[in-house]
């Protein structure tokens, strides 16, 4: 089910055990082996959705506990709408597809289009991660496009050095060429089989005009990262090269 750059490779996702489709039904088997917490940060409801929301449905259904955080709730995300209709809004579009997605929502408490940087931002992102302790950390490529997916990523990153490197950091993709720059994957994730659920999670965000979205974007983000993994459909991420794991061994 999963590949790596040139062929087949072990069953894992993010270091951690799945296992394939058990029937015509595309349901996944259980893995027995230690749950793990896997935690994405994006800035806004809908890009963690639209960058790896496959690979978190396969953990999920793997068995693993799955924590989509959102550093914002999208306020300045819909044009007409006071910040605090917006936010309304997008939170429970974000719910909504976390339920399709087997993650659990947090919401970190920074405005959309107005995020900050500094000491106090710092010791909260510190202290939400902390307080997770998770095995594994996805977020925003720190070279992007937009001002809150650059804060997202340094406020992760500060976290991740000043608690010793202890959990595995991975980066994710959204809207490439428009968006994330010179993003070159370590690894990539075999989404075939649960490609019509991460699609009907990124369609909970109606607000956003999400259909636009992906067919500008992410229908051919996830072909043509297929077609590097000799597969249908992939989701690419870049493993820190601090981590000595990899995504899929």
């Amino acid at each position: 089910m999963l590949k790596k750059f040139g062929g087949s490779v072990g069953m894992t996702v993010l270091g951690v055990p799945v296992f394939a489709a058990g029937n015509k039904q595309g349901k996944q088997k259980k893995q027995t082996s230690k749950i793990k917490k896997i935690l994405v940060i994006g800035a806004h409801p809908d890009d963690a959705e639209t960058a790896c929301g496959g690979t978190m449905i396969l953990l999920s259904k793997a068995g693993h506990k799955v924590v989509s955080a959102y550093l914002t709730r999208g306020e300045a995300g819909i044009s007409g709408e006071t910040h605090d209709q917006a936010g309304k809004i997008r939170t429970n579009e974000a719910v909504n597809a976390c339920k399709i997605m087997g993650a659990r929502p947090e919401f970190l408490g920074q405005m959309d289009g107005n995020t900050e940087v500094n000491a106090q931002r710092y010791n909260e992102m510190y202290d939400f991660i902390q307080k997770e302790k998770p095995n594994v950390v996805i977020t925003h490529w720190p070279i992007d496009g937009h001002r809150d997916h650059r804060a997202c990523s340094i406020l992760v990153f500060d976290a991740w050095k000043r608690m010793d490197r202890n959990f595995d950091l991975y980066y994710f993709e959204v809207d490439a060429g428009d968006q994330t720059q010179q993003f070159a994957p370590s690894d990539l994730v075999d989404i075939g089989s649960v490609i019509d659920e991460k699609h009907q999670a990124c369609r909970c965000h109606v607000s956003q005009g999400m259909e636009r979205v992906l067919n500008k974007f992410h229908f051919i983000m996830e072909k043509f990262h297929g077609i590097q993994n000799q597969c249908t459909y992939a989701e690419a991420f870049v493993r820190h090269q601090q981590v000595p794991g990899e995504l899929i061994k």
